[in-house]
């Protein structure tokens, strides 16, 4: 379940700026690489509060368009049964500015779970409308399938808002809600919240996020260790983007 910086940093790039005729055109394509000290997806702890690592692949047209992949290691298929040890995310969209400071993003995003073997299958597709306006994105993914394993959870939506605020020098501090609904199933509905401080030294970016939710602690408890996998915590982490 990917974290919002790299599609945030995928959306940032999509709609190229004019470039100025003794410029060269932006690279089309990115790759990105990074470990984080759990990774957290809407809150909730992949890996029972342990370490990741991740990266990804961006292709951002100039004519707006942009497809990615984008993977992790997990720990929570295994936990609850399943064969997998990874999490693929594979996405695509369009993303536009529609008046001056106002941008538009679509797409469709598919988690894939290789031999997770959980029925209902962990596999999750949604789809996605985004906003921009100044430092401030509101976006809505919908879940055209089982929502992450959870019966009868067709028809699921998150929304989210995000901020990106530039402290200058490379700095960035990036508060974050949202709130995700499971259809039929209120008591793993929950709200989460972040606040993001990230510098960037040169497309190497390390980053600090204190993240939590007020999730269902019998819901989201591990099945391992018992342990409340929406806990607020400290969350670090290293990336680097070439």
């Amino acid at each position: 379940m990917k974290l919002s910086p790299s599609l945030i940093a995928l959306a940032l790039s999509a709609v190229a700026l004019p470039a100025f005729a003794d410029e060269p055109a932006p690279d089309p394509l990115s790759f990105n690489v990074g470990a984080v000290s759990e990774y957290r997806y809407r809150g909730i702890s992949q890996t029972r509060l342990k370490p990741a690592l991740q990266g990804g692949i961006d292709y951002a047209a100039p004519n707006g368009f942009y497809v990615g992949t984008w993977a992790s290691t997990i720990k929570w298929i295994k936990d609850a049964g399943g064969d997998a040890g990874v999490e693929i995310d594979l996405y695509g969209g369009y993303k536009t500015e529609v008046a001056k400071g106002l941008t538009l993003d679509f797409g469709l995003l598919q988690y894939y779970y290789p031999s997770n073997k959980l029925n209902p299958s962990a596999n999750t597709l949604e789809v996605y409308g985004a906003a921009t306006f100044g430092p401030v994105t509101a976006k809505y993914s919908h879940s055209t399938s089982n929502l992450f394993g959870f019966a009868d959870s067709k028809n699921s939506g998150y929304f989210d808002v995000t901020a990106n605020f530039d402290l200058g020098d490379g700095m960035t501090l990036s508060p974050h809600v949202g709130h995700q609904t499971v259809k039929h199933n209120s008591a793993a509905s929950y709200s989460d919240y972040s606040l993001t401080f990230a510098k960037d030294f040169s497309g190497l970016v390390l980053s600090g996020a204190v993240i939590g939710t007020d999730a269902n602690k019998v819901a989201y408890a591990s099945p391992v260790n018992g342990k409340f996998m929406g806990k607020t915590m400290l969350v670090v982490g290293i990336k680097k983007t070439f």
